[in-house]
C-alpha cells in the first residue's frame, strides 16, 4: 500500500467514526479541533518504534519498517469489510 485508499474493501463507516473519535483528543475552544493526530498519541507511536520521531517542521511523519508492515496490516484488521460466513 504506497498512498492512502478508501477503497471498496475498507468499512468507510467504521474509519470515520474512528476518525472522528480521535479528532475529539485535540478539541480545544468549545467545538473546534486541529486537523492532525493527538501529539501524545503520536509519541507513543513513536516509544513503540512505529515512526520514526515526529518532532520537527515536517508536515509528515515516516514510518519505521516495522510500523509500516504493521499500519497496512491494521488497517485491514480493523476496517476490512468482512465477508459474512455462510455457515455462521
Amino acid at each position: 500500500m504506497k498512498q492512502p485508499i478508501l477503497s471498496n474493501e475498507l468499512d468507510v463507516e467504521k474509519l470515520a467514526e474512528v476518525a472522528l473519535g480521535l479528532l475529539a483528543l485535540t478539541i480545544h475552544d468549545g467545538a473546534r479541533a486541529w486537523k492532525g493526530i493527538d501529539w501524545g498519541v503520536m509519541n507513543l507511536l513513536f516509544e513503540r518504534g512505529w515512526i520514526h520521531d515526529p518532532r520537527g517542521q515536517a508536515k509528515s511523519v515516516v514510518f519505521t519498517e516495522i510500523g509500516l508492515e504493521l499500519a497496512e496490516k491494521l488497517l485491514l484488521k480493523h476496517f476490512a469489510k468482512r465477508v459474512p460466513d455462510p455457515l455462521g
